[in-house]
């Protein structure tokens, strides 16, 4: 489509869209003119406007003789027009990032610093997706007395979580015992991602009757109990913050519209499965409307970016907001954001 528009329209349509995100009202052909620096009649930017509305690049809506951008303009805009510079490393912004961004945080405490981060900088919501289990793996299981029954489980996993667990035993294990477990097991499954460590428990569980001794049998039974109670552990999904700061914005404040979008926050589930579209493809991406796929969505756009540790991407963060955002100052915002929570979780 960038090739059927000449240079006239190009600069048209980027003073109307840019007019349209700083304003919110729609733009006349006498003010496009004006603004565009063309120097051109109202009539000739009244004939551009014309093609441009047949090309379903903008729309005059039903109370004004303005037009604004649709959301095929905006992403024409997006991805022929806006060139998104990327914020320095070395800007003073970017340092603040970065302390609040501190490797020494959790990773539950970092996912929940880049989302507030987010949602400050852009007074838009932020959403960022936790580390799924499929991405971490066993780094070394410790199992404790704590009397009768009860058993602590010190897991930690490759990302350098410490998870603990207190599980209930059939019966009381001594702390020679419970050594052995944790021997066994960490030989047998360190460096095995935790669903795949289930699979070979429940092989290891089904064989046990004829090929493995009473302690080693216990052993699989404790590990599959412990990986049970991490999976119930898992928490949220991932962490939404700066809702509030939607309803600021005019075009979104039509009561069912905002309702439709806080149940969606509320749910996670569908705005899970537009960050699951990002996990195969590294860096910036954005939905523009219905691009999205999702109902709530359609007048909204997000714009995402994939963090990584040791290479390998484990989620996505992003913002979303009215299709009328400063695409250009929110883009750097979220990718050097995954760039900094990617350096945290690489030096933890």
């Amino acid at each position: 489509m960038a090739a059927e528009l000449s240079d006239r329209a190009n600069a048209l349509l980027r003073t109307l869209v840019e007019s349209y995100i700083k304003d919110g009202q729609p733009v006349g052909s006498r003010a496009l003119a004006l603004d565009s620096g063309l120097k051109l009649s109202p009539a000739t930017v009244r004939n551009v406007m014309v093609d441009l509305e047949e090309a379903g690049l903008i729309v005059s809506p039903h109370t004004s003789a303005g037009r604004i951008p649709t959301a095929k303009g905006y992403r024409f805009f997006v991805d022929s027009i806006v060139s998104a510079e990327p914020m320095s490393i070395e800007n003073a912004a970017v340092e603040t990032l970065k302390r609040q961004l501190d490797s020494g945080q959790s990773v539950n405490h970092l996912m929940s610093a880049a989302s507030s981060i987010l949602s400050g900088v852009t007074s838009m919501a932020s959403v960022v997706m936790i580390p799924r289990q499929t991405n971490k793996s066993l780094k070394h299981v410790e199992f404790v007395v704590l009397g009768d029954d009860r058993v602590l489980v010190i897991l930690v996993t490759s990302d350098e979580e410490v998870r603990n667990h207190i599980i209930r035993t059939p019966r009381k294990f001594s702390a020679a015992e419970l050594q052995f477990i944790s021997n066994y097991l960490n030989q047998t499954f360190v460096g095995q991602e935790l669903p795949h460590m289930r699979e070979l428990i429940m092989s290891d569980m089904r064989e046990a009757r004829d090929d493995m001794d009473r302690l080693m049998c216990e052993a699989v039974k404790m590990a599959d109990q412990v990986l049970n109670a991490t999976e119930q552990e898992g928490g949220e999904d991932c962490v939404i913050s700066g809702q509030t700061n939607l309803m600021g914005y005019a075009e979104l404040s039509d009561i069912d519209k905002l309702r439709q979008l806080f149940e969606a926050f509320n749910q996670k589930r569908d705005i899970l499965h537009v960050l699951d579209q990002c996990l195969h493809s590294p860096g910036i991406q954005i939905f523009i409307g219905e691009e999205s796929g999702y109902h709530p969505l359609d007048d909204m756009s997000v714009v995402t970016s994939t963090y990584e540790r040791d290479g390998k991407i484990l989620g996505v963060l992003g913002v979303i907001g009215p299709t009328r955002m400063e695409y250009d100052q929110v883009i750097p915002v979220v990718d050097i954001t995954a760039k900094l929570l990617s350096s945290a979780l690489n030096q933890r």
